[in-house]
């Protein structure tokens, strides 16, 4: 799997680097309602800061930016989204092997790009500043 195919399907909502459950579904290879099943199933181990439903309002804005989405817009369900935490415990929920590859993948990616963020920190409070002005 290559490694911009993950890293753009992480988005930033709510100030955290979440994937969608339609994104880690087709990453696994498994229907998302069979992904949400299985995290129902097994939700004790899916708290609100390893796993969220986005509202309206959030779910516009993402399908508004994102070209791959658009099958979104005219769904009535919310989508759930996980933190690096929440895929993480996926693997557990999820015991097939492809399912095991991908998260390791992923998790990957979150650390990559958390890294990313890290060093470069002090341009983007630069830009944050300049746009102030």
């Amino acid at each position: 799997m290559d490694k911009e195919v993950i890293k753009n399907k992480i988005y930033t909502i709510r100030g955290l680097q979440v994937m969608l459950d339609s994104d880690l579904a087709e990453l696994y290879e498994v229907p998302t309602k069979r992904l949400n099943e299985q995290v129902k199933r097994n939700i004790e181990r899916f708290p609100e800061d390893f796993m969220f439903q986005l509202n309206k309002n959030e779910k516009n804005e993402l399908v508004a930016k994102c070209d791959h989405l658009k099958q979104l817009k005219f769904s009535s369900q919310l989508p759930y989204v996980f933190t690096e935490q929440g895929v993480a415990v996926l693997s557990g929920v999820l015991k097939s092997k492809k399912a095991v590859e991908i998260n390791i993948q992923i998790i990957r990616a979150f650390v990559a790009m958390r890294k990313f963020l890290s060093s470069n920190a002090e341009i983007f409070q630069r830009f944050d500043r300049i746009e102030i002005k």
